[in-house]
């Protein structure tokens, strides 16, 4: 009996903030890997899930969100969104019952010569008729072949994503070892989750001037013991961080150990210290510093 082909590839994940990305891909790998807040641009960096079987292996790449520039860190980020277009194979285009792209960005898609999956999100919300009509929509601006509806916080439609993508891959041989989940190394995740509390529990510009570095990460046998620097952009923003008596940076860390114990599966001592980087976000050497350069 002939063995069966070995299909494997890339897809990238794209669309714009907050139609459900970083959440379709926790989905799709069934691990927690892209941190989710409904603030939008949480996702800063290209982030590959990688799941393979006995006949396949899939590389997804979670991206940023796609948007106009404002600063050298937002170009980084959507940077990261290019590199993935270009080395995909699958390009799943994600959006939801209350998104509408622009002239401009239909114009920049229509370019892109890859298999594209339309996924539908949040169908869970439809109140009558939304779904159909923005089947509607996107069939007229781009004629899709393959439009999946999902609910990605409920699971809905997912097997049929995967189904989906494994008809479309090229047959090839594993990019990666069969057993690799990600091409992030463990201090990026610790990073991650502190990151996301930060986004969770506080407002306005600060989750965005901030960044997190994981300066020493010492894993034994029943333990990882790590210290975590937390930058932002003016020292008025390091008192918010901190907060009355540090009371602040203490829930931070707390509920941010508490994330790593689980996806470590060990227990967890952190240490939290919060600096300064002068408008790090504009600036290229802090940039390249924190792995946002080219």
């Amino acid at each position: 009996m002939a063995e069966k082909e070995h299909k494997a590839g890339f897809v990238s994940i794209i669309g714009k903030p907050n139609v459900g990305k970083s959440t379709l891909m926790n989905q799709l790998v069934g691990e927690r890997l892209s941190i989710i807040t409904s603030k939008a641009q949480t996702t800063r960096h290209r982030i590959m899930g990688i799941i393979s079987g006995d006949d396949f292996q899939i590389v997804y790449s979670d991206t940023p969100g796609m948007i106009k520039p404002a600063y050298e860190l937002q170009s980084n980020m959507m940077r990261f969104v290019n590199t993935s277009l270009e080395d995909a194979d699958v390009i799943l285009l994600v959006s939801d019952l209350f998104d509408h792209y622009d002239d401009t960005l239909i114009k920049k898609l229509k370019k892109i010569s890859q298999p594209f999956i339309l996924i539908l999100n949040k169908i869970d919300l439809d109140t009558g008729g939304q779904t159909e009509d923005k089947i509607a929509y996107w069939q007229s601006a781009l004629s899709f072949t393959h439009i999946i509806p999902i609910s990605a916080l409920i699971g809905t439609g997912i097997e049929k994503v995967f189904e989906t993508i494994l008809e479309i891959l090229p047959v090839h041989p594993p990019y990666y070892p069969k057993d690799t989940l990600t091409d992030k190394p463990e201090k990026f995740f610790a990073s991650e989750f502190i990151r996301e509390k930060i986004f969770l529990h506080y407002r306005k510009e600060v989750p965005y001037s901030t960044e997190v570095v994981i300066t020493e990460f010492e894993e034994s046998e029943d333990i990882i013991k790590m210290r975590a620097e937390i930058y932002v952009e003016r020292k008025s923003q390091k008192g918010i961080i901190i907060g009355k008596g540090g009371a602040a940076l203490k829930r931070i860390g707390t509920e941010a150990r508490k994330d790593m114990e689980v996806f470590f599966d060990k227990k967890v001592f952190l240490e939290t210290y919060v600096k300064v980087a002068q408008d790090w976000r504009k600036r290229e050497i802090n940039l390249k510093r924190f792995g946002y350069g080219n």
